[in-house]
């Protein structure tokens, strides 16, 4: 991969103009003073870590009027046991977009090498409308709540006229009950609240570990303030295409669910899986594909689901996530033998009703607040019907309308343009064959960032890389990053084991 970046003049003063113009707003201004922590902490509501400690940082509604509306954000940290050694902060910038950061500290205390938690305190935070934050809500009705309303899977005979009347609805009513706090939420407002928990802290650097959806909102935080950043691990990447940006994201799950769908058809043909659905690899994928078919046109009866029935979208929506992570191959290998009649259908679990009413709010948010959607529902049913055809394990779901496409509001600002101007502090770590940001999405943030990147790639499947695969190559380039600041001289590929 070329290390420069070839743009036109007038592409580039463009470029620079906007993030100008989105770092010279009037609580840009470090207002912190440096080595001096700013905050009170205090223990954690519920938190099992007794190390880890919580606080409130607050900052401003709306950042053009940093005097005006005031929000908070809660901040977590576990600190280092060794303060002789210590860099700074490593701050976790959570997926989703939606996701809940403040436990991340606790959870990753447990899988850091000891020469990370030596040299960093870490530190994490809900994002503005999440969990103890200042949070969000769009009061959506329960059955508008699962999973296959929210990811807009097509009907049985590929029709999307379900799916728009059901995105309008929900776009009109997170419009309606979101208030100030949902028109405030973008990744660019993320990228100010991590720099004003950054002044919070006293540091004039941090240095972040960002998943999944994190790597673009740290993507545009090393871009907006590349001189606050010390050592940016981005792991599982987003595709930062400014033009489609979460569009892009919704439609990489087609190319990412290809890329893996093998790793399980391998896995679930394996002699000796008790979870086991065929003899072979290539009879995993038609038995799908078929079975999802026949679910489409005969439900099966599935009492305190939501749906309560196994449909065939049900079946599709259960393979995007068991896809994430080997350890959930499980789930759907149980619910294909149950659809075969060949196990009774588990008990269903539902996640709690505010939490995902929570997640979901801030998540339209940010998909529709970061840039404009196509809003004629014809371009929706080409796509739809031309991507069943090239990707059936999808469906057609990746391409289809989400509520931004009825969004009554435009986005405040135009979304940041990731370039390889800064410091060359960057270290991407990608799976091959990751379901959620394929590894083409991964390179195409190589390549924007240009020189002040390097990628270290890792011949696996699934969603997170680092410490989460127990590939000792790709968790060594990892934590070498971290501990000395030395990046690779080059990309580095990581074989499988």
């Amino acid at each position: 991969m070329s290390n420069t970046i070839r743009r036109t003049a007038a592409a580039t003063v463009a470029a620079a103009l906007a993030v100008s113009a989105l770092t010279a707003l009037p609580a840009a201004a470090d207002q912190g003073h440096p080595g001096r922590d700013h905050l009170d902490w205090s223990a954690c509501q519920g938190q099992a870590d007794p190390r880890q400690q919580c606080a409130t940082v607050t900052v401003p509604l709306d950042y053009h009027d940093p005097g005006g509306q005031q929000m908070t954000l809660a901040v977590s940290r576990i600190a280092t046991a060794k303060p002789g050694l210590r860099r700074g902060v490593l701050l976790t910038v959570p997926g989703g977009p939606g996701g809940s950061g403040l436990g991340i500290p606790a959870s990753a205390v447990k899988r850091l090498p000891r020469s990370v938690l030596d040299r960093f305190d870490l530190v994490g935070f809900d994002p503005r409308g999440v969990g103890r934050s200042t949070p969000v809500s769009c009061g959506l009705d329960a059955p508008d709540l699962a999973m296959v309303k929210l990811r807009p899977w097509p009907a049985a005979d590929g029709s999307i006229d379900a799916n728009l009347a059901t995105e309008r609805r929900i776009a009109e009513t997170c419009a309606r009950n979101g208030g100030p706090v949902l028109r405030s939420i973008s990744t660019a407002n993320e990228a100010r609240d991590i720099d004003r928990i950054r002044q919070a802290l006293g540091e004039r650097k941090l240095s972040a570990w960002g998943t999944s959806y994190g790597t673009y909102a740290g993507a545009v935080y090393t871009t907006m303030f590349p001189g606050h950043t010390d050592r940016i691990v981005l792991d599982s990447n987003d595709d930062p295409d400014p033009s489609r940006v979460g569009r892009g994201w919704l439609a990489a799950f087609g190319q990412g669910a290809e890329d893996r769908f093998p790793d399980f058809a391998k896995w679930a043909s394996a002699p000796g899986n008790p979870d086991r659905v065929a003899d072979t690899p290539e009879q995993v994928r038609p038995l799908f594909l078929d079975l999802a078919d026949r679910l489409d046109r005969a439900p099966l009866p599935w009492p305190g689901a939501n749906p309560a029935e196994l449909n065939g979208n049900v079946l599709r929506e259960t393979m995007i996530t068991s896809l994430y992570a080997d350890a959930k191959f499980p789930d759907l290998a149980r619910l294909m033998l149950a659809g075969l009649g060949r196990r009774p259908l588990p008990a269903p679990v539902l996640p709690p009703e505010q939490a995902v009413q929570n997640t979901t709010a801030v998540s339209v948010g940010t998909l529709c607040n970061d840039v404009s959607w196509p809003a004629d529902p014809a371009g929706y049913v080409t796509d739809v019907a031309a991507d069943r055809a090239a990707r059936p394990l999808t469906a057609g779901m990746p391409v289809n309308a989400m509520p931004c496409a009825f969004w009554p509001f435009e986005p405040a600002e135009p979304p940041v343009r990731v370039t390889d101007r800064g410091p060359a502090n960057v270290l991407l770590a990608q799976n091959l064959r990751d379901p959620a940001t394929p590894y083409g999405g991964a390179l195409k943030l190589r390549a924007a960032f240009g020189d002040r990147a390097r990628m270290v790639t890792v011949d696996s499947g699934g969603h997170d890389v680092y410490l989460a695969n127990g590939n000792a190559c790709g968790d060594a380039a990892v934590t070498d990053f971290l501990v000395t600041g030395r990046r690779p001289s080059e990309d580095v590929f990581c074989p499988a084991g």
